[in-house]
């Protein structure tokens, strides 16, 4: 396959979270017959309901600073699928992405044929197998892992990572995790082995205690952030963790969230410094560096400020709030959102709509976006904005954007806001390059 077929086919297994089947029986089984490519390196596997991606990218910049070579794993995508797959933090080639998807892709239809699976695998287990065999073909010394969904049954647990981490838990994906925030957690404490050492971020006391409980289980003592060893002024954090204790640590991703997630990173830092040379100088350095496209994002378009931020939920709503209020209090803003199926997006706007001089409802191309109507008529009426627009073409919705922002008083900022999904921000985002 080239890689427009390969692209074609893997989007061919359904969405890849509709689709997904949570379960690790046949990506073990996949990569049993791919030569276990996963015990070719050292791994860290990244799990939580936010932060996971924030986190792999300021360990990918630490490591690079470092001298390590390593691969990245993180889903979903913004632009182009090759982004899932990173080496040395430069994505793979779309030449190399194809010639592992037909290895995948073979391997999984002859596994078929042979009996020993029942179905192809699903496009998150053929995609993640593709990340562990190209890190084989790279040479790498360390894989870095995002966890799809959950963590129990998550592909990506299965490459069985010699250090686990957890981001802040909080209520997502409820029709596949359970009901609570305490079931959510246990699903993600899964991935805590006997063998694995853990360091675990800033948590609420219901979802600490969870994860205490499964590391007891398992005999293992997690290292956990303390929210009192660090601090924030918006332009630089404040940290004592380990022998990291300055007050001049720059971190680059913007956002008071981002400051826990660089403490998360460091933690599991000072955890790959026993096998690994990092030092401060490097953590520090690589929390400087790092960059993540779609997390308080700006660009600009036409002279008008976009931010496109991935929030995709009730917690990273909330972030996304408290970033506003810290900076954009005075502006004048017009909101273009869009959210999946399950989301709570009413409650993630109305977290929002004091911002918005406008507010754009749009519909992401995606199996599972919400039907922007619904999600106006599900916010009810006392909290219907008296200049609210359902737009379901994005690509209207962002222009439609940029010329209000235009018109907007000349005697105050004003802003472009993106939100809701990372589907959606991807979306712009391939819109404002081919404008």
């Amino acid at each position: 396959m080239n890689f427009a077929e390969a692209e074609a086919y893997l989007y061919s297994l359904g969405n890849e979270v509709e689709t997904m089947k949570l379960g690790l029986e046949n990506i073990t089984i996949l990569l049993a017959a791919l030569g276990d490519p996963q015990t070719k390196y050292k791994k860290v596997q990244v799990a939580g309901t936010n932060g996971k991606g924030s986190v792999c990218a300021f360990l990918d910049s630490i490591c690079g600073e470092a001298g390590i070579r390593r691969g990245l794993y993180t889903s979903p995508h913004l632009v182009s699928i090759t982004e899932r797959i990173k080496i040395d933090g430069v994505d793979i080639s779309e030449d190399e992405f194809a010639s592992i998807a037909t290895l995948v892709r073979e391997t999984s239809e002859r596994l078929v044929l042979e009996g020993k699976l029942e179905r192809v695998p699903t496009f998150f287990e053929q995609v993640t197998a593709m990340a562990l065999v190209a890190f084989v073909d790279a040479g790498v010394e360390l894989a870095i892992l995002e966890t799809g969904l959950g963590g129990r049954y998550d592909a990506v647990t299965a490459a069985k990572a010699e250090i686990a981490a957890i981001t802040r838990v909080d209520l997502d994906h409820q029709e596949y995790l359970g009901d609570t925030i305490e079931e959510i957690a246990a699903e993600k404490a899964a991935i805590i082995r006997g063998d694995s050492a853990v360091c675990i971020g800033v948590q609420k006391e219901v979802v600490r205690d969870v994860l205490a409980a499964r590391c007891l289980e398992v005999g293992v003592e997690p290292v956990i952030l303390d929210p009192t060893q660090i601090g924030y002024d918006q332009s630089s954090a404040e940290f004592a963790i380990g022998t990291i204790r300055t007050d001049e640590v720059f971190v680059s991703l913007p956002g008071l969230h981002q400051v826990e997630n660089a403490g998360l990173a460091i933690l599991i830092a000072q955890q790959l410094s026993q096998t690994f040379v990092i030092d401060d100088e490097h953590i520090l350095r690589g929390l400087e560096a790092t960059t993540h496209p779609g997390r308080l994002e700006t660009v600009w378009r036409d002279g008008v400020s976009i931010l496109l931020d991935g929030a995709h939920n009730v917690l990273g709503a909330e972030a996304l709030r408290d970033y506003l209020l810290g900076l954009y209090s005075e502006t004048q803003i017009c909101i273009v959102f869009g959210a999946m199926t399950g989301k709570n997006a009413d409650l993630m706007l109305r977290l929002l709509l004091e911002f918005g001089k406008d507010v754009i409802l749009t519909k992401p191309n995606n199996s599972r976006s919400e039907d922007p109507d619904l999600i106006r008529t599900s916010l009810g009426v006392e909290w219907l904005p008296d200049r609210m627009f359902v737009i379901h073409s994005v690509k209207d919705a962002i222009e439609s954007a940029i010329e209000f922002t235009k018109n907007y008083s000349s005697m105050r900022r004003a802003l472009v806001v993106v939100t809701g999904s990372l589907y959606l921000v991807g979306e712009v985002k391939k819109i404002l390059q081919t404008a």
